[in-house]
């Protein structure tokens, strides 16, 4: 931690879900690349370093330029068994525990971690961890922070996310690099475009950043499906992610996202052709936000 992160007091709402695997070894760890198009996405304001007002429901606008409240927050809980071909190599667990300040800015703590289980770990264990503070009120991300461990290698990154300044820092090695405009982490950006209307046949464009990097994406809606995996049986949405300047895709594979076709826009299963086979993450289990679990039991 490069600055002090309190608590909030209290909860707000949601949070949501977009396209991209990242394999390493054995294990993908599940991370959905957003999409945003809106230059602005904007909640109620809230008093900084005050507590949170539980009994507001904070509104944003996103492409569509019609007031939304996102479909994930609090408490949202998703479990994804990853499978290496027919071989099960562990489990990824997608959460939204809790919400802190940052900076004086409050933010949803998003946490991904994606862990071998004991057969792989037998010979190379695996557990990635991986972090953002997603802004609750601009829906930006304000820092991203990964954790790697698989087999013997070990790594730590840290990016800090200046919006004003459109500038990306990275305190453990000395880097700032230019930040494109409301620029979202690899996972933030998987939450963002579960708040956005999705419609088959159609295409929306976001930005990313990463590894110093900032990626133009296409997002394609191709189809509606209906899949059955240990969670359930849903009708889902299934998207794509395309880099429109090349390179991206072509290295790391293909991926396809199959998400709820409801308010809620839940990943359900991601499936990546990659050039050794296909890595697949299928639901196991699932909580919804706290927020809508009355709407969506």
């Amino acid at each position: 931690m490069t600055r002090r992160e309190h608590k909030c007091a209290a909860a707000v709402t949601r949070t949501p879900i977009v396209v991209r695997v990242v394999t390493s070894g054995w294990m993908a760890l599940p991370v959905l690349i957003a999409l945003m198009t809106s230059l602005a996405v904007l909640w109620a304001p809230l008093p900084a370093g005050g507590a949170v007002d539980s009994s507001v429901v904070p509104t944003a606008l996103v492409a569509n330029c019609e007031p939304t409240t996102p479909p994930f927050g609090i408490g949202e809980r998703l479990v994804f068994d990853i499978k290496y071909g027919f071989v099960h190599g562990g489990t990824a667990v997608m959460s939204i525990p809790e919400m802190v300040w940052h900076r004086g800015y409050p933010c949803y703590r998003i946490v991904s971690i994606a862990e071998s289980n004991s057969f792989i770990s037998a010979f190379f264990p695996v557990r990635d961890v991986a972090e953002s503070l997603l802004d609750a009120r601009q829906m930006v991300s304000r820092k991203f922070e990964k954790h790697l461990s698989e087999g013997n290698f070990r790594a730590h990154d840290l990016i800090l996310f200046d919006h004003d300044r459109h500038i990306a820092i990275y305190p453990k090695k000395g880097r700032i690099v230019p930040l494109a405009l409301n620029a979202q982490d690899i996972l933030s950006s998987l939450y963002y475009v579960r708040m956005m209307k999705l419609e088959v046949g159609s295409s929306v464009s976001i930005e990313n950043h990463a590894d110093k990097k900032n990626y133009p994406l296409e997002i394609k809606v191709l189809r509606r499906e209906r899949v059955k995996v240990p969670a359930g049986e849903f009708d889902c949405i299934v998207v794509e992610p395309v880099m429109r300047t090349g390179g991206l895709f072509s290295q790391k594979g293909r991926l396809w996202v199959w998400m709820t076709d409801d308010e809620v826009h839940m990943p359900v299963l991601m499936k990546s052709k990659i050039a050794i086979g296909s890595i697949s993450a299928v639901l196991r289990s699932y909580e919804h936000a706290e927020h809508i679990r009355s709407q969506f039991p």
